[in-house]
């Protein structure tokens, strides 16, 4: 698996896809937070918060993590060296976990940088360091555990196919839906039990419960479960 992983991530940076990817990501976010005038804008805002970040890097996330999966498998069926890969001695499951832990590397190092914002802002409050860090880092937790389930549904969708378009498109849409569909489904209800249930079931609830900066357990077992349950998916497909 760690072979395969290595692979993958040496591919993303011995080409232009990794730095393309993780470089755009870093611009799109800074644009917004500080340059182009909106409700993102940290300066316009007048608060020393870096909420913008957190409410723009799942619609990122959304093309941005299927575009980094959209060949992993589409790619190895269409060139014909899938079949070659099986023929060594390494189980599906341990070249799927190879591939996956690859493409959520790539998104968390996106990431990482994103926390200059978190110093800037921390900087400039008045007084000086009047920023909820508990927040921020919870948020910050919440995009890794969110990128991983939207990579897991990436790789998914690239196992079902050997165009890396059709991937890309079925793994975007499943992500906006698991994602926002279950809201837009829950406001056509008024019951209070059906329309908590739908959102229970979306990624945005649980999100949005730990960008608050709690860590709640229930949270963190439903990101794992959905990114588990897409994971098994992809190797039982390629099985």
């Amino acid at each position: 698996m760690f072979a395969i992983y290595k692979k993958e991530l040496r591919y993303y940076f011995s080409t232009p896809v990794g730095y393309i990817v993780i470089g755009l990501y870093l611009l799109a976010v800074s644009l917004f937070l500080w340059v182009i005038p909106g409700e993102y804008n940290i300066p316009d805002s007048g608060y020393a918060q870096a909420d913008g970040l957190f409410r723009l890097s799942p619609w990122f996330f959304m093309m941005l993590c299927p575009a980094i999966t959209m060949r992993l498998f589409a790619e190895e069926k269409q060139t014909g060296t899938w079949n070659l890969l099986r023929t060594k001695p390494i189980p599906v499951g341990r070249i799927v976990m190879g591939k996956y832990l690859a493409a959520w590397t790539l998104v968390a190092m996106a990431q990482l940088p994103c926390l200059i914002h978190y110093i800037l802002v921390y900087q400039l409050a008045e007084p000086r360091g009047n920023l909820d860090s508990g927040a921020f880092f919870g948020a910050f937790l919440g995009l890794l555990f969110l990128s991983a389930a939207f990579c897991a549904i990436g790789i998914w969708a690239s196992s079902l196919t050997r165009s890396q378009i059709v991937a890309f498109i079925v793994g975007a849409t499943l992500c906006f839906v698991l994602f926002f569909g279950f809201d837009l489904l829950s406001s056509l209800f008024t019951q209070g039990k059906a329309v908590n249930a739908l959102q229970w079931i979306g990624l945005n609830e649980h999100y949005k419960s730990i960008s608050r900066g709690v860590i709640d357990l229930r949270d963190v077992v439903y990101f794992l479960s959905i990114s588990a349950v897409f994971v098994l998916l992809s190797i039982r497909k390629m099985k």
